[in-house]
């Protein structure tokens, strides 16, 4: 996250891994019992462990197929639509939309438990005719009343939308599409703040393909949002598509989403497949271990199930034609159970007078960073693990405890973060009149000078019983 105050959207919370949760006694302090670890056996529980999702591009004429229905609903957490929820699906005639497609996805999803991306918008391609014909104002306001009636109509049953797909070209100048051509330079940012408006709860992506290292288009996007974040334009996340060959140099990926992290939005792996080729399992892998490495990757997308459907004719996908899984599977698999955790998985510590959730500033593991508040959204620097008296943050190699620093016991001491070393500066009760205490001082976590504002410090303070001392988890 950056220290930047954006604006103030309201982000829907979607637990899509299954956290552990606690309520408060009504007189005892709350310590949770820690749950056990367990590698997962599907693709979707071994992300939503470490708070991700692992999702599939499904074609809805193919959910009567028990090897393909089966297969979704027992190894993913998420779906896409691959072409429902597209322009020329939606709306074929002006103002006249088709939402069969669609609904029949988020309903067959919902039923099963899982989340629904939103795919895509806005996109030069697949548009219906009558708007490939439109001309300035014309198809400006095409664009905007047909994100309005979109996204209005999934508003909370979308958990992020591709807003707009594809519009950059390889050497990173705009694509010369209709849209271009006709609204010029801000017509990407109209798109998002239209999808902004229709439904303020979703996470608004923008979503592209070859942007698979640090390349001349990737940084053309990175300019761009980090251009939107500087202005407070509502973008939320990058989907990097990933259509790839089995040899493809992924020497940058990593560095690549985290550069895009550090600019203060989620990444996610929208498209995923990989051609077939003896080196295919191995870069699912490396792209799998890059998503898990970055804290604000959130989730991995395949497009399609079996190879027997994909767009591709180069077998690239996780299932074979007879829905067995291949050797790539199994390397996911691993990689998922293995990677650090991050995107999520604890709880939001919310601040009762701000509204306003416990934050490691910039995402840092680093031992003596000073905790704030910030607008809450699903990373893993506002996700904390209550357990056995300890308040931790991350997991595994990077898993760090709330800590009075220097296990100082006097008002102002700086709360911080610090590895896990089990000391009383370390042991928190969380009251049931919402304070949380620690254990060495019996001082309060408290916000510097009751402040309400985005990056207010937080430290410890003789309990007073006021909301800046009162937390919700």
């Amino acid at each position: 996250m950056i220290t930047s105050t954006p604006r103030r959207r309201r982000r829907a919370w979607s637990t899509i891994a299954a956290v552990a949760t606690a309520s408060l006694a009504a007189t005892t302090a709350l310590l949770m019992s820690p749950g056990t670890a367990q590698a997962g056996t599907t693709l979707g529980a071994s992300a939503a462990e470490s708070g991700r999702y692992f999702g599939a591009a499904v074609s809805t004429q193919y959910l009567s197929e028990s090897g393909y229905a089966n297969t979704l609903a027992a190894e993913f957490n998420s779906v896409v639509a691959e072409n429902a929820m597209k322009w020329d699906a939606t709306e074929p005639n002006p103002g006249q939309f088709n939402f069969s497609g669609g609904d029949q996805l988020v309903s067959w999803a919902q039923a099963r438990g899982m989340k629904v991306r939103g795919h895509t918008l806005v996109w030069h391609a697949q548009q219906p005719g009558w708007a490939q014909n439109l001309t300035g104002q014309n198809l400006r306001n095409a664009m905007t009343n047909h994100i309005a009636g979109v996204a209005n109509h999934y508003e909370g049953k979308v958990f992020a939308w591709d807003v707009v797909n594809e519009a950059f070209e390889w050497d990173g100048s705009r694509r010369q599409s209709n849209l271009q051509r006709q609204l010029g330079n801000g017509w990407i940012e109209e798109a998002f703040r239209a999808a902004d408006a229709a439904d303020p709860t979703a996470r608004l992506c923008y979503n592209d393909y070859g942007t698979d290292s640090i390349n001349a288009k990737s940084t053309g996007i990175y300019n761009m949002v980090r251009d939107f974040k500087s202005r407070g334009v509502p973008i939320d996340c990058v989907g990097f598509q990933t259509h790839i060959a089995h040899n493809e140099n992924l020497s940058t990926y990593q560095a690549n989403l985290q550069r895009f992290a550090d600019l203060g939005v989620d990444v996610e792996i929208t498209e995923l497949d990989v051609g077939q080729g003896s080196n295919q399992a191995a870069t699912y892998g490396t792209v799998t271990n890059a998503c898990m490495a970055v804290a604000r990757c959130t989730g991995i997308t395949v497009w399609g199930i079996t190879d027997k459907y994909s767009w591709r004719d180069d077998n690239p996908l996780l299932f074979d034609g007879n829905y067995q899984k291949k050797q790539a599977y199994h390397t996911v698999l691993a990689a998922l159970n293995n990677g650090n955790p991050g995107g999520g998985g604890g709880e939001h510590i919310t601040s009762a007078a701000s509204g306003r959730c416990l934050d490691v500033p910039n995402q840092s593991t680093t031992n003596g960073t000073q905790l704030q508040i910030y607008d809450c959204w699903t990373g893993a620097n506002q996700q904390w693990t209550v357990a056995n008296g300890e308040i931790s943050v991350y997991s595994g190699g990077s898993k760090k405890c709330l800590d009075a620093s220097g296990g100082g016991t006097a008002n102002g001491t700086a709360a911080i973060i610090w590895s896990c070393h089990g000391g009383a500066n370390q042991r928190w009760n969380v009251n049931a009149n919402g304070t949380i205490t620690n254990a060495a001082s019996g001082l309060c976590l408290d916000v510097a000078a009751a402040a309400t504002a985005n990056g207010s410090k937080v430290q410890l303070w003789s309990c007073t019983g006021a909301t800046n001392q009162r937390w919700t988890l």
